[in-house]
């Protein structure tokens, strides 16, 4: 889950504080969230219904063939 931030006071070990305007940070970066106690979570937090993603029209499409480009793979029929 990539986290996207916005104005970001970045602080380094023995170096001084640096302002951001945008900070991504890639999911696999991330090992947890420090959140404050004073943050009102109910007010915040958006519940999301999943999404359906409507189904692909599948005429003239060969089923169960595959791509339809070269043998295919293994020994095959009739050898």
């Amino acid at each position: 889950m990539n986290t996207h931030l916005k104005t970001v006071k970045l602080m380094l070990k023995g170096k001084n504080p640096v302002t951001l305007d945008h900070l991504s940070v890639r999911g696999n970066n991330i090992r947890y969230y420090i959140l404050p106690d004073s943050l009102n979570l109910e007010t915040l937090l958006v519940e999301e219904t999943p999404r359906v993603k409507p189904k692909k029209p599948t005429a003239g499409k060969p089923l169960g063939r595959g791509r339809g480009r070269g043998r295919g793979r293994g020994r095959g029929r009739g050898r």
